[in-house]
């Protein structure tokens, strides 16, 4: 009798919890390492327009997100991936699906994956965030280079993302690597590391610094400055003559997910609609050719650094070199 109600039980949770039941037939689940804001938006957006699908968007850093699909593969319960950054793809590529079907012209040539295992999704740049009040409190003049950063009044007044733990952190290392070079980048570093406050874990801690007034100055995402200033933060954007170091995220789909078609409907829907509202509502800059978003106080014909050689491989590679 025991033996029996657990046969029981076990077939009542498959009906209510698995692909046994209709609902689980029509669920498609969203790994995103998007801002919760964002996230929200296109959950919203998502049963808006697919009142039929049982749509699950859920978060994780992006590094947390590449972790878990390389060991899950194929066998993950997600369907679709969201906001991936690009130098993880490369790994992860065997457990991504194919989708050299889909028509990419529409996007800005440096935003294409060369395996076409994603399509582009964001462009995150960053750029040097200043606080004008502590800055003037303080007495101090605003930076107009890299080497700037470097002058003893600036001693624990700089904020900057770890590149061991944030992808911001990594992208201004690897724009200075790839502008000066290796030691040149690698020892300005290590004299920045004297004056920095604090490396913090995440790309949004340099702004969260700036605005609390714990630093001045902060090497930071552009899309969080902007948002910050708009609401009356006293924050101001620069960049230095190397340009916006910038981190590239995209779409994809694991294989054989993309014959379910559900999850064919909702990414398809993301191509072709909502990336576009998505970069329009936070983050304007540029992966279209023909089309430009703006957005208030967001700065425009913003130079961009060189971030070649941007693969998995180097990364790890450059990381292991990073001692703070």
């Amino acid at each position: 009798m025991k033996r029996f109600l657990i046969v029981i039980l076990a077939i009542l949770l498959c009906f209510s919890f698995t692909s046994c039941s209709g609902k689980g037939q029509n669920t498609v689940i969203i790994y995103s390492s998007a801002e919760q804001y964002r996230n929200e938006f296109i959950l919203s957006r998502l049963k808006e327009q697919f009142p039929q699908y049982d749509i699950i968007v859920g978060y994780m850093p992006t590094g947390n997100q590449a972790a878990r699909l390389l060991v899950e593969g194929e066998k993950s319960e997600c369907d679709i991936t969201y906001d991936m950054e690009y130098g993880y793809v490369d790994k992860l590529k065997d457990a991504f699906a194919d989708l050299s079907e889909y028509d990419t012209s529409k996007f800005e040539d440096d935003m294409l994956n060369a395996d076409q295992k994603v399509l582009p999704e964001c462009r995150n740049g960053g750029c040097i965030a200043i606080n004008v009040e502590e800055l003037r409190k303080r007495g101090l003049q605003e930076p107009e280079n890299y080497e700037d950063l470097l002058k003893p009044e600036y001693q624990g007044l700089i904020s900057m993302p770890n590149p061991k733990s944030s992808g911001t952190g990594y992208m201004f290392l690897k724009s200075l690597v790839n502008a000066w070079g290796e030691e040149r980048a690698f020892d300005y570093f290590d004299k920045l590391s004297k004056n920095i406050l604090q490396f913090t874990s995440s790309g949004s801690g340099p702004v969260n610094a700036l605005v609390q007034g714990e630093a001045v100055i902060g090497l930071a995402m552009t899309g969080q400055a902007v948002m910050e200033i708009n609401n009356g933060a006293p924050l101001k954007i620069m960049y230095f003559e190397e340009g916006s170091p910038y981190s590239r995220y995209g779409i994809g789909m694991i294989k054989g997910k993309d014959e379910r078609q559900c999850v064919r409907d909702v990414f398809d829907f993301l191509n072709t609609t909502l990336v576009a509202e998505d970069k329009a509502l936070y983050f304007p800059e540029k992966i279209y050719k023909d089309v430009d978003f703006e957005m208030e106080n967001y700065p425009s014909n913003i130079k961009y650094a060189d971030m070649g050689n941007d693969t998995k491989a180097e990364k790890e590679r450059l990381l292991e070199k990073w001692v703070h």
